[in-house]
């Protein structure tokens, strides 16, 4: 069967042996599927879920009771006094778009504490001109790079000692840079110090790829509101679209108005049958992130027996599902990639090419053979076509399915990357 698809004896063995070694990371994950799925369970019962929730609305979407019932549930599960789960979310980085416009007003000072954010919010802040940006209609910008993968305190402290900041955005995950992720230690030390200067801060999390990863999420160590895309860890690969708001309920009833309008906010929306795939994918969810974790752990393991430089190693503490291989070749680079598309149950007879992406300044590479287009909690890999030409691969629907993915970008590898 692995040589109908394409799969040598030599690669089976070598993934084989490397699996042995990951046994003892996997039962940590184990643990925090295990915790992950009371947390949902508890919010199902809690909330009532039940068989009219997935009932759809049209139109407007006035009294959406499973509507209702799925920012019940999402709020439970990620510890916050509200949140704002929609369809109407294009993608995460929309969420946070409409987080920034809602929180945010001329003259407002919006400062990153993680360096620059990810690509696609350029566009939206104005580091890359548009005349939509935020500052397009008059919201300052500045940003603290991070020092040794940890928050610049000392220039924090100092920054919001002499500037009136409103908003801080922290992104926990890499993004496309060469950085680790940040764990919620580092996030909780550092909101602790910000709210010390000023409590009127607003600290905002990006939280994508980072859910279900660990036991706690951001608002546990004092985040005011966090963001995240269902088509990533919470929509468990079942959510079509959508992402969620979730924090301080006065600062998701802004991003409700934002988000539609002006005295109508949360509720309008019409959920068009939806309401059943968000809640499978939720409690899916755990179980999901654990499998993509297992595969990341996997494959940071046989690359880094096969030579390669990887982060985190397998045997590192995780802060979200996103496993990165450093190639320092862009053709090498590319043949993984396409081995991650033939491995995959849609499209895997395309032969991917990098290409001018929207969003982002560098050509990029990217394998997607998912089920729902642009879906990061399937098995996927992409990367920007720049030094040090690095592979991000992230998620897989079940461990098995991830397994034999990863055998057939070694296997292209090995075959086509000069291996």
């Amino acid at each position: 069967m692995y040589k109908e698809l394409g799969i040598s004896d030599e690669v089976v063995e070598l993934v084989n042996k490397s699996e042995e070694k990951c046994l003892e990371e996997f039962k940590k994950i184990e643990e925090a599927e295990e915790f992950n799925t009371l947390k949902v369970l508890k919010a199902f019962k809690q909330n009532r879920v039940n068989e009219s929730c997935f009932n759809s609305t049209t139109g407007y979407g006035y009294n959406d009771y499973g509507r209702e019932v799925i920012e019940k549930v999402f709020r439970d599960v990620l510890g916050a006094e509200d949140a704002l789960v929609r369809s109407q979310f294009i993608s995460g980085s929309h969420a946070l778009t409409v987080c920034l416009f809602a929180l945010l007003r001329p003259n407002d000072l919006l400062l990153s504490i993680s360096g620059k954010p990810y690509d696609t919010l350029d566009e939206v802040i104005g580091i890359k001109d548009n005349k939509s940006s935020l500052m397009s209609y008059g919201v300052k910008y500045d940003q603290i790079d991070l020092v040794n993968d940890d928050f610049d305190y000392d220039k924090i402290e100092e920054y919001l000692k002499n500037n009136k900041v409103k908003v801080i955005e922290i992104q926990r995950s890499k993004g496309y840079s060469t950085r680790r992720s940040i764990d919620l230690s580092k996030v909780g030390k550092v909101i602790k110090l910000i709210k010390s200067i000023d409590s009127d801060v607003i600290v905002m999390v990006d939280n994508c790829y980072c859910e279900f990863v660990s036991e706690a999420e951001p608002l546990s160590v004092g985040a005011d509101v966090i963001v995240g895309s269902l088509i990533k860890n919470l929509g468990g690969g079942i959510a079509p679209n959508g992402a969620y708001i979730a924090g301080r309920h006065d600062l998701v009833d802004l991003c409700g108005e934002r988000l539609t309008l002006p005295g109508e906010g949360r509720e309008v929306g019409p959920t068009l049958g939806i309401n059943k795939s968000i809640l499978q994918g939720i409690y899916m969810a755990p179980s999901v992130v654990a499998s993509a974790l297992k595969t990341a752990i996997l494959t940071a393991k046989v690359l880094e027996d096969l030579g390669y430089e990887v982060e985190p190693k397998y045997n590192e503490d995780r802060v979200d599902i996103v496993q990165n291989i450093i190639f320092r070749d862009p053709n090498k680079l590319v043949e993984f990639t396409r081995g991650i598309q033939m491995g995959s149950a849609i499209d895997s007879d395309a032969i991917v090419e990098a290409w001018d992406m929207p969003g982002y300044d560098d050509k990029v590479v990217m394998a997607s053979g998912s089920f729902t287009q642009g879906s990061s909690i399937e098995l996927s890999c992409d990367g920007p076509m720049r030094e040090p030409y690095i592979a991000y691969m992230q998620g897989a629907l079940t461990y098995p399915y991830g397994k034999l993915g990863l055998m057939s970008a070694v296997q292209r590898i090995l075959k086509n990357g000069g291996e």
